[in-house]
């Protein structure tokens, strides 16, 4: 998989980019990330990439010229999302349709933004990481390349992880232990140590189900519980086993 971004601060992204899941996989020649600086394509001697709003205004807004310059000199792979506050809600099932792609881009903004003309004639829509403000784009990138990333096959080690974490079926993960089985007074359900991997499965269903009930009941939709849901459910509390 390629990935293109388009940043005035490419060192910003540089360094995580080269450690962990993500390094691994640029290494492995899993994912092909390339980073571009528009700066490299003004054309004053100050190399401005910015300018005043028209009306008037606090902030500067990014100029057309050098990202139309930037991206047009790279040919990159489509989509290109332009990464802004008004953009597509970024989720899981985003994450995965970008995932069984050859490729995609990202386009990242600062200052104020950057001129509506990019973002209605260069980029193929517009991505939002959630509702807060950041000082640009990059931390949003960091956050798509990582979720995308991971699920291109081969780049996580135990293939299994994409399909039983949060989100994958519209519910959030189970808990998770390890050792030590009792920490503080604190045991282990019992259940996770007795070696019967139907029981096991049974319970983490319905611990999910608990935790997104408890936690993320926005996730289900005001969806009302299937009947195997509401089976699940039922066995876990009368286990008296809480997650």
């Amino acid at each position: 998989m390629r990935i293109d971004v388009f940043t005035i601060f490419p060192e910003y992204l540089e360094g995580p980019l080269g450690v962990s899941l993500i390094g691994r996989a640029r290494t492995d020649g899993l994912i092909d990330v390339r980073l571009h600086d528009p700066r490299e394509h003004a054309t004053d001697r100050h190399r401005s990439i910015d300018d005043a709003p028209f009306g008037g205004g606090a902030g500067m807004v990014m100029m057309p010229e050098p990202l139309f310059a930037a991206v047009e000199a790279e040919t990159p792979p489509r989509p290109l999302l332009l990464l802004g506050a008004g953009g597509r809600p970024f989720d899981q099932a985003f994450a995965r349709e970008l995932a069984a792609g050859d490729g995609f881009s990202l386009l990242c903004g600062r200052y104020e933004g950057v001129d509506q003309r990019v973002a209605e004639h260069l980029c193929d829509g517009e991505l939002s990481v959630g509702d807060v403000v950041l000082a640009g784009g990059e931390a949003a990138a960091l956050v798509v390349i990582e979720a995308v990333g991971r699920l291109v096959p081969g780049v996580m080690g135990n293939e299994a992880s994409g399909s039983e974490e949060s989100f994958s079926e519209g519910l959030l993960e189970y808990p998770q232990y390890t050792r030590p089985a009792e920490f503080r007074g604190w045991a282990v359900p019992e259940v996770l140590r007795s070696g019967d991997h139907a029981r096991v499965a049974r319970w983490r269903r319905a611990a999910a189900l608990r935790r997104t009930l408890a936690l993320r009941p926005d996730l289900l939709g005001g969806r009302a519980l299937t009947a195997d849901q509401q089976a699940a459910l039922d066995e876990f509390e009368a286990q008296h086993e809480s997650p």
